[in-house]
């Protein structure tokens, strides 16, 4: 990834966080590289942390930094030049009843039922299923950037909440949950594409997708969609179809 000095704005500080279990690959520790203080992280600045592999969570901006890994690589799709496969247009044809409201980012006790439902049904034992409010709050809301969170619904039934980051090159997906109890549903690789067809209509080159880690089942999802783009050694090259085959 990027040098520090590599990096927006000279005001910015970077400190690495003591280990902690990681999340994704097991018996692994992580560590991460967080970006400081948190108010001169404007929307401008962020998209070059973006760039550079950095991620958010609420006020959070942070990149991974493990002593003895480097598994996590950012990923971005190049929205104009998606090509969807089969599944995924049976997924787009499959959601074209949902509509997408964008709002500015608030709590709605409805959307925090949502998130708990979810997080209990696909991640149950995580620790997310068990979110206080201020939790989800703190987890989803704050935000000194350019960012919305997205309804979709269908006949007037909350399936779905995403939130995006709109950057000066791309739209950074932050984080979606969804209604885990609609049989047959496939919302997660509906709101990608929705989301690769919003950059197109503001002219907006990328999806950022965050991290993809080749031997991750939750992360396997993200190299489905191609033509994708991971960060090595600070540069954007392609992910090649023999790298992401076997994780499609």
């Amino acid at each position: 990834m990027s040098k520090l000095n590599d990096l927006p704005s000279s005001a910015l500080q970077f400190y690495t966080t003591a280990s902690y279990p990681c999340s994704y690959l097991p018996e692994q520790l992580a560590r991460s590289q967080v970006a400081t203080p948190s108010h001169l992280i404007d929307t401008g600045v962020y998209g070059e942390l973006v760039q550079a592999g950095f991620r958010r969570s609420g006020a959070f901006t942070y990149r991974p930094h493990c002593d003895n890994c480097c598994a996590c690589m950012p990923v971005r799709v190049v929205a104009d030049q998606l090509t969807l496969s089969r599944t995924q247009r049976r997924s787009w044809k499959r959601h074209q009843k949902l509509v997408a409201i964008q709002h500015d980012l608030y709590y709605h006790p409805d959307h925090y039922a949502l998130y708990l439902r979810y997080q209990a049904r696909r991640h149950a034992g995580g620790g997310m299923d068990r979110d206080s409010r201020e939790q989800y709050r703190h987890f989803l809301l704050p935000s000194n950037v350019n960012s919305r969170l997205v309804e979709f619904r269908e006949n007037g039934e909350l399936r779905m909440i995403s939130i995006i980051d709109e950057l000066p090159d791309g739209i950074s997906s932050v984080y979606t949950f969804f209604d885990p109890d609609v049989p047959g549903a496939s919302y997660g690789t509906y709101n990608i594409i929705w989301q690769a067809q919003l950059c197109l209509t503001l002219e907006l080159p990328y999806l950022y997708l965050g991290y993809w880690i080749k031997d991750s089942r939750k992360m396997a999802y993200k190299a489905a969609f191609r033509p994708l783009q991971r960060l090595i050694n600070g540069q954007w090259e392609p992910l090649s179809s023999l790298e992401a085959s076997d994780h499609a």
